[in-house]
């Protein structure tokens, strides 16, 4: 199936301003932001869609049970209307799409990566009243319920709050793409050793801020379209997406200067070229100088 076709110029001007100005807020919101990328994939998905899909998430949010109890039954029961009733969850072949990291195109489908299914499942469950936050796992996004502070405080092999009981039971892991099982201590030591043959850290069991999610979704999409030289379309507006972030890593900017040589726009791939020159001749003079040199060759392709 063909992927999403971006919006048209003005149309994508026009997103990249407002993601810009919602990524830069006071307190950024998280399915904004995702939406914004969405539309900035996807030219078929206008305001009106937008706001369909605001709709459908409060629609959702309304059938959780009201306040269920503790982070574990808050867990079970998003894991039995999202995962159970309504089917969300996930696949490998999902990560072979380019809906599959597009907010409308989750909620439509029912159907995505690990980290957009759990925004579906963190704003739902923030909208029903949930303490729900997303954990960002190396290789694979959870949710967790309960207190936020406890996975990095207290940690072990033991369950996840998933028997109600024990030392963890503060906190509870779900994997939405797994539709919404709990996980176990052993679990996520697991997810994370097939992720990246580490161990797992209590750090890793803290919070994600929103803006680092938005992050690493630009960072899936970028990947995808890596991996596919006829979408270099995509890999542009994801990287520049990413540099309207207040955060975001310098190499960022050498990645966007290659795609624009690579797209035929010499002087702006030269210029960016020259800009992140700037940046790191200060750390590695003789790197600055390489990549000056490739501007000038991009220049010089102008001939």
């Amino acid at each position: 199936m063909r992927a999403p076709q971006p919006p048209e110029p003005e149309r994508a001007a026009e997103v990249r301003r407002r993601f810009g100005e919602e990524a830069r807020s006071g307190r950024p919101d998280l399915v904004t932001l995702c939406l914004l990328v969405g539309a900035a994939g996807d030219g078929a998905l206008d305001d009106a869609g937008m706001d369909a899909a605001q709709i459908e998430l409060d629609r959702l949010a309304g059938q959780v049970p009201f306040r269920p109890g503790g982070p574990r039954a808050w867990a079970l029961a998003l894991s039995e209307l999202l995962g159970g009733r309504y089917g969300f969850h996930g696949s490998p072949g999902d990560y072979q799409r380019l809906e599959s990291s597009l907010l409308h195109e989750v909620l439509r489908r029912r159907r995505g990566l690990p980290i957009l299914l759990s925004v579906v499942w963190m704003e739902i469950a923030r909208r029903a009243g949930a303490p729900v936050y997303g954990v960002a796992l190396p290789g694979h996004f959870v949710v967790g319920f309960g207190s936020q502070e406890f996975g990095a405080q207290e940690f072990g092999a033991q369950e996840f709050g998933a028997q109600g009981s024990g030392p963890l039971e503060g906190q509870v892991l779900a994997d939405p793409f797994d539709g919404g099982r709990l996980l176990t201590g052993g679990d996520a030591e697991l997810l994370v050793a097939g992720a990246t043959g580490a161990a797992l850290d209590p750090s890793m069991l803290t919070p994600a801020a929103p803006l680092d999610v938005v992050l690493r979704v630009l960072n899936n999409i970028r990947a995808w379209a890596a991996a596919r030289p006829e979408q270099s379309d995509v890999s542009l507006w994801a990287v520049e997406l990413s540099l309207l972030l207040p955060s975001h890593p310098a190499r960022l900017r050498y990645e966007h200067a290659q795609l624009l040589v690579r797209r035929g726009d010499f002087l702006r791939g030269a210029a960016e070229l020259d800009a992140y020159a700037e940046v790191v001749e200060g750390v590695d003079p003789s790197a600055g100088e390489r990549v000056r040199g490739q501007a000038r060759e991009a220049r010089a392709m102008l001939n």
